[in-house]
This record gives structure tokens, C-alpha cells and sequence, in this order.
């Protein structure tokens, strides 16, 4: 049985046409990279961020990221989650944050990471030679097109997100 040019398909299977153009006879099909995105709990704490960092690496390896964005994009996750959990507190005393990325269709990927918020906000410092942290935003700075913070009205939550442009 079939509709038109088309093969029958169930009603319940997915449609492998849709999108398709016909042509004297011949269907196009016409593709689409549809973005993909991916939200995680972890931990609040260092035990989470290897396990984020092995979830983004397989997801964007699955959506065909090339290699110099993935590592870009785990090495910005990392620095996002370990300032979360040296400066912020978790999520409404559940012990998690939220780490969140999203691969948009022309390949730029945005990463961010949501806690219960601490004494001050995110900016970037200006670390001597021999101090032992405080260059994780200057490192997404360098590494990202954009960075920002956003905060929840009443709930204090905060969310940390930068913005990596697609591979050249």
C-alpha cells in the first residue's frame, strides 16, 4: 500500500519522508540538523565534574562536533562546575547543580552550569604568577565568543553560561 509516489508508512512509525520534494518522479529528501541539547544533575563537588565532562565529550562527539570544539567545550564545563563548587552553594539544599549544553545547527555550543548562588558573582580575576587558581574565567574568556551570568528572580539561583563558535 502507498500515498502517492511516497511508501506507506504506519501511522505510529516515524516519517522518513517529511521534508521530501518530489521531482519528475524522484524524491529529494531534504535534511535537517536538528540542535541537540542535554541537562545533567551532578553533585556538588568535585566528583561530578569528571562524569559531566565524560557525558558532554560523548554527546558532542555523537552530534559530529570536531575535536578542538569538544575539548574546548569539557575544559570550559570543568571550570564552570569546580567555580561552582568552590564559590557557590547547590541548588536548594539538594547537594546538585545543573550543567546544561547545547549544540545549536551551525555547530556553536553553549554550555552552562546552575547553583544556589554564593557571596559574590562570577568576574574575572587578575591572579599573580604564583597564585594556584583564579584564571578559570579569564580561561573561558579566551576560549569562548561570549560569556555571561543570569540570575532567578527569588530563588537565588544562579547560571554561569559561555558560548563556543563553531569550528572554523
Amino acid at each position: 500500500m502507498s500515498w502517492g509516489r511516497f511508501p506507506f508508512c504506519s501511522p505510529r512509525a516515524p516519517i522518513p519522508w517529511r521534508g521530501a520534494k518530489e521531482v519528475s518522479g524522484v524524491a529529494l529528501v531534504v535534511t535537517q540538523q536538528v540542535p541537540t541539547s542535554s541537562t545533567m544533575s551532578v553533585p556538588h563537588g568535585a566528583s561530578g565534574v569528571a562524569t559531566a565532562r565524560r557525558r558532554l565529550r560523548s554527546e558532542l562527539r555523537e552530534g559530529g562536533a570536531p575535536e578542538s570544539v569538544i575539548e574546548d567545550a569539557v575544559l570550559i564545563l570543568s571550570e564552570l562546575l569546580s567555580n561552582s563548587y568552590r564559590h557557590a552553594r547547590p541548588l536548594d539544599g539538594s547537594q546538585q547543580v545543573r550543567a546544561a549544553w547545547r549544540q545549536d545547527v551551525d555547530g556553536a555550543v553553549t554550555i552552562s552550569v546552575t547553583d544556589g548562588g554564593g557571596p559574590t558573582r562570577p568576574r574575572p580575576a587578575s591572579p599573580s604568577l604564583t597564585a594556584r587558581g583564579g584564571r578559570g574565567l579569564t580561561i573561558i574568556t579566551s576560549l569562548s565568543r561570549a560569556w555571561g551570568v543570569r540570575e532567578t528572580d527569588g530563588t537565588g539561583a544562579v547560571t554561569v553560561w559561555a558560548e563556543l563558535a563553531p569550528a572554523a
